[in-house]
């Protein structure tokens, strides 16, 4: 089977950030007239490269924007530890 990339880049599994482990959520649009379509929220994803000075070298991540402000928060050293421990990264 051959994948498309524009629809392989809209897979829930690239909507899902690496950190926190926001995925997009389903529900409906509900018009004026209350017909429901379904449709999903997809997270604020952003492809961030990070600097690890205890490796020497940059690591690329799939983070949310609540993502990027854990990582400011704690630092990349201990969110990336903590990934590999989770078996995440």
């Amino acid at each position: 089977m051959i994948f498309n990339s524009e629809r392989f880049e809209r897979s829930a599994v690239s909507a899902h950030c690496q950190v926190t482990g926001r995925k997009p959520g389903f529900g409906n649009s509900v018009s004026h007239s209350h017909r429901r379509t379904r449709r999903r929220w997809d997270p604020n994803i952003q492809r961030k490269t990070y600097y690890l000075p205890s490796e020497g070298r940059r690591i690329t991540l799939r983070v949310s924007a609540k993502g990027i402000k854990v990582i400011d928060r704690d630092g990349i050293e201990s969110v990336v530890a903590r990934l590999r421990r989770e078996g995440r990264l």
